[in-house]
């Protein structure tokens, strides 16, 4: 598994200052992706037990509110046992903090995956250029949703936030 980058400061990426990491390798391709260097699995660098002691580094400060994961695709079978592993450690370390994660897969077909346990939101969904619009708060098309992941966990139907 490989990541592209890692920011220590982002607030494009979800509410308030948070560190993001842009996992390496996609498979949808979408038209007008944001970030098509972040599409093949080769590139970037190897994502290892010290990326994530890095990230984690970096989320120790008291103005940083949470972590982001996005891609690429980070729930693509090369990469969710990372980014499984990347939010546990995240949870454990910082319970107080959140976790934002985004994926073009829909939340219903990938559902069981471990991942879950740790993440607080997924914005799920492929960019769809036709439906881009540029009001939209931390997604880019209107097909993508916001998704309480704890909340539709539990009550076991998809529950937005807005």
């Amino acid at each position: 598994m490989r990541y592209n980058l890692i920011r220590k400061m982002d607030i494009s990426n979800g509410p308030g200052v948070r560190v993001s990491i842009f996992m390496q390798g996609c498979e949808f391709h979408c038209k007008n992706c944001f970030n098509p260097e972040t599409w093949d699995f080769k590139e970037g660098k190897e994502f290892t037990e010290e990326t994530i002691e890095k990230v984690l580094d970096l989320s120790s400060k008291d103005y940083i509110v949470g972590l982001s994961i996005l891609g690429g695709e980070p729930m693509h079978p090369v990469n969710v046992e990372g980014t499984t592993k990347l939010a546990k450690a995240f949870k454990e370390k910082y319970p107080n903090k959140n976790i934002w994660a985004w994926t073009g897969f829909r939340f219903e077909n990938i559902k069981d995956k471990e991942v879950f346990k740790y993440i607080d939101v997924l914005v799920d969904g492929q960019y769809e250029d036709e439906l881009h619009d540029p009001t939209l708060k931390w997604r880019g098309s209107s097909n993508q949703r916001v998704i309480d992941v704890p909340k539709t966990l539990k009550d076991g139907k998809i529950t937005t936030i807005e």
